[in-house]
Order: C-alpha cells, then sequence, then structure tokens
C-alpha cells in the first residue's frame, strides 16, 4: 500500500486577489485580444482584498485533499512569513508539507489577481528557487504542473524518477514555461503522462498546430504518449479521448462567474481524482465540469473545490449530467 494517493509537485504562491469595479475592457472585433484598461494616472478604487496561497499545483494539492486524497507537495518557498502562511494553511488540510523545501534569503512568489466581470488577470512575479525532489516518494500518483524558468534541471530530475518508479502515474497539467519549452526538452515527461490537459489554444501552442479541430488536437497529444489526453474550451464545455477514436464531451456547468482562478486546476483535480478511483471518462469529465464550475462562483481557486460526497450528490440529483461520446 502507497503512502500517498498523489504527490503535487510545481510552483506555489501568495496570490493577493483584487476584485475591480471601475475598469473597462475592450476586445478585437472577433471578441479576442482582449485588454483590462484602468484609468492612467489616477486613483482606482476596489471592492475588495483577499489574500490566499495558490498556484497551479497548489491548488491540486488542496483539490486533491477534499476528494479524499492522501497527498504531500513537493515545492520551494522562501524563508518569510508568506511562505510559512503556505506551510500553515496546506497543513490545515492535511497536506504532508515535510518535502517543501524552505530557501534561505529568498522572497516567496507572490502574485496580484485582477478580477473584473467575472476573468483574472495576473500580475506575476517567479523568484528563483533551489528545489528538491526526494530520491523515493512512495505514491499511486503524481499530478506536475506549472514552474517558473530555470527549472529545466528539475524537470530532468522528474523525468528520471517516473522512468524509475514505471507503476507511478502522472497527470500532467503545463503551465505557461513548460508549453514554451518545447516539447522536444519535456519529450520523456509527455511521454511517461497518464493524464494530459490543455485548453484548446494551449494545444494548439504545444502541438505547433493551427488547426483548431478538436479530434486533431486529440490525436496529437495521444501522440505525445498522454493515454487520456483532455481539452478543456471555457465556456464551451470539454473533451476527452482514450486515444481509442472514442471522444467525449461535455457542456459547461450552469451558474454564474464570479471569478475564474484556478477554475481549470479544479477541473483536472477533479478528472484525475475519478479516474483514481475507478471511474469512467465519462464521469471523469462530469465530476472535473461540476469542480471547476463550482469554483468560478467564489474569489480564489479553493473556496467553491468540492468534496467526493457533494460531487456525488450532485450527479445523483442530475443523472443526466454525463458527458456524451461524440
Amino acid at each position: 500500500m502507497a503512502k500517498y494517493d498523489i504527490v503535487s509537485i510545481g510552483d506555489t504562491t501568495i496570490d493577493a486577489f483584487i476584485e475591480l469595479h471601475e475598469a473597462s475592457v475592450h476586445c478585437a472585433i472577433d471578441h479576442t485580444n482582449c485588454q483590462l484598461c484602468l484609468s492612467y494616472a489616477d486613483k482606482v478604487p476596489y471592492e475588495k482584498l483577499t489574500m490566499l496561497p495558490a498556484g497551479n499545483s497548489t491548488n491540486n494539492a488542496i483539490g486533491s485533499a477534499r476528494l479524499g486524497l492522501k497527498d504531500a507537495f513537493v515545492t520551494s518557498v522562501g524563508s518569510d512569513e508568506n511562505g510559512q502562511k503556505i506551510i500553515r494553511e496546506l497543513k490545515q488540510e492535511g497536506i504532508d508539507t515535510q518535502f517543501i523545501h524552505i530557501n534561505k534569503g529568498v522572497q516567496t512568489n507572490f502574485h496580484f489577481v485582477l478580477s473584473f466581470q467575472g476573468e483574472r488577470t495576473i500580475l506575476i512575479k517567479h523568484n528563483k528557487f533551489a528545489y528538491k525532489l526526494p530520491h523515493k516518494l512512495d505514491t499511486k500518483w503524481i499530478y506536475f504542473s506549472s514552474m517558473a524558468a530555470g527549472t529545466e534541471k528539475f524537470h530532468k530530475e522528474i523525468e528520471k524518477f517516473l522512468n524509475r518508479n514505471p507503476k507511478i502515474k502522472l497527470s500532467f497539467n503545463p503551465g505557461t514555461f513548460q508549453m514554451r519549452m518545447g516539447v522536444g526538452k519535456l519529450k520523456g515527461i509527455y511521454k511517461r503522462t497518464e493524464i494530459l490537459f490543455l485548453n484548446r489554444e494551449e494545444a494548439q501552442l504545444v502541438l505547433k498546430q493551427s488547426t483548431r479541430n478538436v479530434k486533431t488536437l486529440l490525436n496529437g497529444m495521444h501522440k505525445l504518449g498522454a493515454k487520456i489526453a483532455v481539452i478543456t474550451d471555457g465556456r464551451q464545455g470539454s473533451y476527452a479521448s482514450n486515444g481509442s477514436n472514442k471522444i467525449w464531451y461535455l457542456d459547461e456547468y450552469e451558474g454564474p462567474h464570479v471569478e475564474a482562478t484556478g477554475a481549470g486546476d479544479a477541473y483536472a483535480t477533479a478528472f484525475t481524482g475519478a479516474i483514481f478511483y475507478g471511474m469512467p471518462i465519462s464521469d471523469a469529465i462530469a465530476w472535473g465540469t461540476i469542480n471547476g464550475g463550482n469554483v468560478v462562483q467564489f474569489v480564489g481557486p479553493h473556496a467553491g473545490l468540492q468534496t467526493r460526497p457533494q460531487i456525488e450528490r450532485y450527479l445523483k440529483t442530475h443523472p443526466k449530467f454525463r458527458a456524451k461520446e461524440i
């Protein structure tokens, strides 16, 4: 019996969520290339400020714990109060924090999230940390997501670890830098991926494809090595494939959109959780959609995270909420 069900690996941060009400959004005629605009050289009022631990893998660790998975977190923080805040709050969620490396003399990552009309714009700054991957991680799954530039060596360590431990399954949700690294540098990680999560635009970027055809993009993700390929498409729903020419689709979860930070992480977390619990892809898509759809109803990535009983209760009362094969 493995000690952990899942171990989350990736950067962590403190996010300051700032709710704006005096701003405007300007887009191209086809509703792309949108820009958030504030009054220049002026005092801009805001509604509320909320500060909490965040980051793709942080969100997965907390979301997995809420789903009943026993998990640990491998990351790095600075030797400051924000680093201690992250560790304290993760412990409160029941997450094993013994693999969090504290970097002396370095500040913990701190981001500003500008929330407006249900979407978010994030001001980011990644500090340079030393990362330590334990030689032994007694786990069934690893969830790997966003890391900053300068971590190429650490990615190689993870690849070697996965190759030494072929029974461990990998759920991979690449961040911006990881996508910019290119497929070549991450070839070994993609090859070991059990579940690969990308949104439609990210799939185009990773695969260097101009097509928006979902079937073509999913096939490309399988060719990288993913056994299960998942494409999310915002309010247009999501798609998943097991590589056998079967594609499942489910529309978005109905409800208000207050703030979108962490919705994709919540989706990937619950999808992975469902597969961990032995459920079919059609149920995994529903789990992910419900979790992500609840997160956008709150400010921040954690308030709307669902437990396993909450998701199962919703599915029981909404039996038609299942992905369909297309």
